[in-house]
Parts: C-alpha cells; structure tokens; sequence
C-alpha cells in the first residue's frame, strides 16, 4: 500500500484501522470482552459497534487455540522497542498504547514522521499469539505515513522488532490482505495463533468523495525459525 496517489494525500485522513482499532479516518471504539482468546499473557479484544464498522464474532478460542504439544517454540515475553522493514527502507520506534478510560484504542499522533505502535492488550512480538502493531498510511500533512509502504511487502520479505532485553525477533511475511470494514476477518486477525506471528494493520481504499478510508490492509508473518 502506498500514499502515492493525489487522492489520498489530499484527503489528509490518515489512520491506522482495524475492527480492533480505528483512527481519525476511521471511527470507532474497542474495548476488551470476557472469552476472546488470549495470548500467552495478554487478551485479544473483541469489536464494539461503531458507525464505519459493524461488530465481528468474537474470537472462539475452542476454534484458534492449538493442542500444547503442537505450539512452536517462542520468545520469552519483552516490549518492543522498535521496528526496521529493510524491504521498504521503514525504521520506526515503537509506541505502547493501549485503551483510554472509554474503552477505545489510544493510538499514534498523526503527525508527519509520527512512529508506529505496539497494542499493549496483544502479546509481545516474539511471543505467542498474534502481537499487533499499527501505524498511519499518511500524515496530515499530506505525505506518506510509516505504513505507506506495506502493500509492497512480499511474501518471504523479512520484518525485524528490537525488544527491550535486547533479543530482535525476526518475522517473515506471510501475505498481505485487503479487507472491506464490514468483512473484517475478526478472528483470523485476532484469534490465538499456535506459535509467534505478527500483524501489521493499516487503513487502505481511500475514498476521494468521502474522505475517508473504507477497507483495511494487513499483513501477516510468522516469527522466523
């Protein structure tokens, strides 16, 4: 995904969502619920309604949670510091957001050169199960956001996180997936995961007589062995 087109630029709504998080552009809330899946420390939420994304099902986590003898091994738990994507030149500290006192996701400023974040309510990176970081596509200046350049990625192109034991976990990209708001795919995003894996989420599908971003982009990979 890029920011290369007038279109976006000029629409100056740039925002990071999901159905776990939504940004300017993108309105809405998240909050935690009791029986979504969990990490190996942490809990995946669960969608609020909003007025741009309706609820998904809530992850099962009969349905996401893999037998103990089938997990993959993983990294020790360690906040990340940073995040370097040498496919597309992306060097970003990273942000510990998590929710504000209503329930919605605290997330990046919108700023030219505003960093990407880690969401504090998903595992470490390195750990097990999904860890989520999310970022801009633009800036309110116009120009690109740190995630201008996730639809480049290409399956096998390697993401690296700096985590605060001084350890890097080391992911490769699975796929790239466009998802319209009211087709999110909640628990494939969200759901447990049976080793270590990361998702990059970003808004995409601008839409110039709106204003606003009507799909979401994200990009799946799997902790390196």
């Amino acid at each position: 995904m890029t920011a290369s087109s007038h279109g976006r630029r000029a629409g100056l709504m740039s925002c990071a969502a999901s159905a776990l998080l939504l940004l300017s552009g993108c309105t809405g809330t998240a909050s935690p619920e009791a029986g979504a899946p969990t990490g190996t420390t942490t809990a995946s939420p669960s969608i609020t309604p909003s007025p741009s994304l309706p609820p998904g099902p809530a992850p099962d986590p009969s349905q996401s949670a893999a037998p103990a003898a089938d997990q993959p091994p993983v990294l020790a738990p360690s906040a990340p510091v940073s995040l370097s994507i040498p496919a597309t030149g992306t060097d970003s500290t990273l942000l510990h957001l998590g929710l504000r006192e209503d329930g919605s996701l605290d997330v990046p400023p919108e700023q030219p050169g505003s960093p990407a974040s880690w969401y504090t309510g998903s595992p470490t990176p390195g750990e097990r199960g999904p860890a989520v970081l999310l970022g801009h596509v633009n800036a309110t200046d116009g120009g690109e956001g740190v995630f201008a350049g996730l639809r480049t990625l290409k399956p096998g192109d390697r993401l690296e996180i700096a985590r605060e034991d001084g350890t890097t976990a080391a992911f490769v990209v699975d796929r790239g997936e466009q998802y319209g708001k009211d087709t999110f795919p909640t628990l494939e995003v969200y759901g447990n995961t049976p080793g270590a894996e990361l998702r990059l989420v970003t808004c995409d599908g601008f839409d110039p007589a709106t204003g606003t971003f009507d799909d979401n982009y994200v990009v799946y990979a799997t902790l390196a062995r």
